[in-house]
């Protein structure tokens, strides 16, 4: 986040969030960024749904049409980020421009609102520009929290993440940037459907090789029989989340979607420090 914001004041008012010009006022236009959660309706928070009705202007970027038409009802003023994605597009340059258009109307005075489907800070790269850019120019900026996939995981799945730990990692970057992680602790990688793609394309699913060096790796840390999980949270509450179980041997045979995260349960076995617990039992 931009270190040089003010501290929110108001958050009925996205116009006195964030950064102030030099005359000490925010400039007329102003943006607020929120998530529509994962499940259809029922996971939008009664704040964001007050700021997607009263936006004088309402971008969104959702998968199912049934959002997409409830977002339509709810404000006239609503129009679509999807026509930014196109076959063999870069997506840092759908990113771009999602977040040009986003920004010509808050330089325009609007109080503009833009809706990501899940959460609207967690793998959404032109929310945060957005935010970034709007406070940089003097225009009042926030982001509402809203559930995610993680959070729709930890429910589907009964895990706990304060019991082991938890790490979470995109994918490609897992790989390139060779992550050091516990093993001991669960471990969540995000967008492994698209594993190693700059570039969005129809049907687009993780490459039998892609996933078998991600498989490779893995082997390294967790043993075949290790059981993981493909997991898609469900999108519709008359729907089931995808849960399937296999073996780590196994994951490189599956179809992954760019939807599936992979989930990597801790092994069980952790060395306790005698020390620190002698020392924790004396203090």
């Amino acid at each position: 986040m931009d270190s040089g914001r003010s501290g929110r004041t108001s958050k009925s008012d996205p116009r006195r969030d964030g950064r102030r010009n030099g005359a000490g006022v925010s400039r007329p236009g102003s943006l607020v960024v929120v998530g529509t959660g994962i499940s259809l309706v029922g996971q939008t928070t009664l704040e964001t749904l007050a700021r997607l009705e009263r936006a004088e202007k309402l971008f969104y970027l959702v998968t199912a049409p049934t959002t997409e038409a409830w977002i339509r009802g709810l404000n006239p003023t609503a129009e679509s980020l999807g026509d930014c994605y196109a076959d063999g597009k870069s997506r840092y340059k759908i990113y771009q421009e999602m977040t040009a258009r986003i920004l010509s109307a808050v330089r325009s005075g609007l109080q503009v609102c833009a809706a990501f489907y899940g959460h609207p800070g967690v793998f959404v790269s032109a929310s945060h520009a957005a935010i970034r850019r709007a406070r940089r120019e003097g225009f009042a900026a926030c982001m509402l929290p809203a559930v995610s996939a993680e959070d729709c995981l930890v429910a589907d799945l009964g895990v706990d993440p304060g019991e082991d730990g938890c790490q979470s990692y995109e994918a490609t970057d897992f790989l390139i940037s060779r992550r050091r992680f516990d093993p001991t602790s669960a471990l969540i990688l995000w967008q492994v459907g698209v594993l190693g793609e700059t570039s969005v394309r129809k049907g687009m699913a993780c490459r039998p090789e892609r996933l078998a060096v991600l498989t490779a790796v893995l082997r390294r840390h967790y043993p075949p029989r290790h059981r993981v999980v493909l997991y898609e949270a469900a999108e519709f509450p008359t729907c089931d989340p995808v849960i399937k179980r296999i073996p780590l041997a196994r994951l490189s045979q599956q179809t992954v979607w760019p939807m599936t995260t992979l989930y990597v349960p801790p092994k069980p076995s952790r060395v306790v420090d005698a020390r620190i617990m002698r020392w924790l039992d004396q203090t």
